[in-house]
């Protein structure tokens, strides 16, 4: 068996190289260096959908003001592009390494997480549906181009992402399949045409809910009936024969601006978070216009290996029975 786990985690490193290199290339990424942890109370941290609980400790050396491990850097990575002085179309790209310890266990989830988070600068004049679909579309080409690489590696591990990916708002997938939840909606249009982006998550549909939750101060996800959108965020799905279920790889989107940090916040009834560091910082036109996301690490090394667990590419923290059941079904976690 170690000598498989040992196969396993070469091809986990050839997955995660190749990946990492098609998507710096294609989107004109500079890797940096990223924290682990920010200081509570700063507004930096993802707050993801404003529940979930970092976590937290006090630090001696800074008379016990307290520390928080990220979520996710989706804030904070718009602050080094200013720190870093890039121009728009210059970005960076950073692996990420996070705990969501109120994550709930499956196949596909773990509290720890792993994405490679990036962030570009953009024109305002790019704050608009076209570029955005135009960015998923570059990020889908790095995902095929690892998926042939892998398969000519690894012949057992056959490609079979389409050669494009379909684009469909949250509303028109609302439309399109009116009795059925988020969850049996995403399934539905990832099995009809194998990847999709599904744009404009946050804000309220025509049913009186969201797609799916999304904190306020990232991702610019509300009406704005002005500008001719609703919603310029997303997420990548690709259908997964092996779970039989829709699969996640990616959350992103265009970051807000003043007037949509503004709307978003009181649509949360959260305009008290506006007087945190980082949100002044956007109001007081001290940050660039971005684009960003993270992409799970995990989940494209389970879905260009085949694997059926998130564990078999991830080493996190586990019930001893949960081990041993999958164990029983030759699921071997690290």
């Amino acid at each position: 068996m170690g000598r498989n786990l040992l196969k396993r985690e070469q091809a986990i490193t050839f997955v995660k190289e190749t990946f990492s290199t098609h998507l710096k290339q294609a989107l004109n990424l500079i890797p940096i260096s990223s924290p682990l942890i920010v200081l509570d109370g700063t507004g930096i941290n993802d707050d993801l959908n404003g529940i979930e609980r970092p976590v937290s400790f006090p630090i001696k050396s800074l008379n016990e003001e307290r520390a928080v491990v990220v979520h996710s850097l989706a804030k904070w990575k718009r602050v080094r592009l200013k720190e870093l002085e890039l121009e728009p179309e210059e970005g960076v790209i950073t692996d990420m390494r996070a705990l969501r310890p109120d994550e709930d266990y499956s196949p596909i989830h773990s509290i720890y997480v792993d994405q490679w988070d990036w962030e570009k600068a953009i024109h305002t004049k790019d704050r608009n549906l076209n570029y955005l679909k135009d960015t998923v579309n570059k990020i889908y080409s790095a995902l095929l181009a690892t998926e042939k690489a892998v398969e000519h590696q690894y012949p057992e591990r056959k490609a079979i992402l389409p050669d494009q990916i379909y684009f469909i708002s949250s509303e028109e997938l609302l439309a399109r399949y009116p009795d059925n939840t988020p969850k049996e909606r995403e399934n539905a249009i990832a099995q009809a045409y194998g990847a999709v982006f599904i744009y404009g998550i946050g804000g309220e549909l025509s049913n009186g809910f969201a797609h799916d939750g999304r904190a306020a101060d990232y991702d610019d996800w509300s009406t704005d009936n002005d500008a001719g959108y609703k919603g310029l965020n997303g997420d990548i799905l690709v259908w997964n024969p092996l779970l039989n279920s829709a699969f996640e790889l990616s959350s992103m989107g265009i970051r807000v601006d003043k007037t949509a940090l503004l709307r978003q916040l009181e649509i949360r009834n959260c305009v008290e978070r506006s007087k945190l560091s980082f949100h002044q910082m956007l109001l007081t036109d001290l940050l660039p216009e971005s684009i960003g996301g993270g992409i799970g690490q995990s989940r494209v090394c389970m879905f260009m290996l085949k694997l059926a667990h998130i564990g078999e590419v991830q080493v996190s923290i586990w019930d001893p029975e949960r081990k041993d059941k999958l164990a029983n079904e030759d699921i071997f976690l690290l």
